[in-house]
């Protein structure tokens, strides 16, 4: 926990006034992850990962919630996607909320066959009490996921990468992520079984 402290005046009409001294504001910080099992595009099974950091401010602090992007991976794929919203210098340009937009030359419209671009949301993130940014999501959302992968492995150097990820379709996924210390044991994200992928 952080705890930045601050002094400051109330100012009326130029005069100083009210002078609030040593108020100090600590944030939580959290780490948040769920695992779960899904396809990829294939039509394999895979577990998919999904996490990000975030610091949390007392409600009478003067600073927002504030959170990291959020990871989306797949198992045996080296494609990570990363989820952003408004307060994320990263977000693209493809619509409003929590979203990931396609890279053009990576991505197509799932069930067209239509190259994606980059005003298309590939992932979005919605949560019941309508939240817009990452830092208020709770312990539940839903993940819908609307593109394909243009090639599902590709050559770099001398050998073939996986490039594939979670399977779109019409109908969310729910998502149940944790919540714990930043830091912590507990902290330590779930690791993919990495066998499978060499054996495959």
């Amino acid at each position: 926990m952080k705890c930045p402290s601050i002094a400051r005046s109330v100012v009326i009409f130029g005069l100083p006034l009210l002078p609030l001294l040593g108020l100090s504001g600590c944030a939580s910080y959290y780490t948040h992850y769920a695992m779960f099992p899904a396809e990829n595009s294939a039509g394999e099974s895979r577990q998919v990962r999904v996490h990000w950091d975030s610091a949390d401010y007392p409600d009478w602090w003067l600073l927002s919630d504030k959170s990291t992007t959020m990871k989306v991976e797949t198992e045996c794929s080296e494609r990570v996607w990363r989820l952003a919203d408004d307060s994320h210098d990263q977000a693209g340009e493809c619509g409003d909320g929590i979203r990931a937009c396609a890279d053009p030359a990576r991505d197509t419209v799932a069930g067209s066959g239509q190259p994606a671009s980059d005003a298309t949301a590939c992932m979005t993130v919605s949560s019941p009490d309508g939240a817009g940014r990452i830092a208020e999501l709770g312990g539940r959302f839903s993940l819908r996921v609307s593109c394909e992968p243009v090639q599902r492995q590709i050559v770099q150097g001398d050998e073939e990468v996986n490039v594939d990820y979670i399977r779109a379709s019409a109908v969310a996924y729910t998502v149940f992520a944790r919540r714990v210390p930043r830091g912590s044991l507990s902290a330590r994200l779930p690791a993919f079984d990495e066998s499978l992928c060499k054996a495959e």
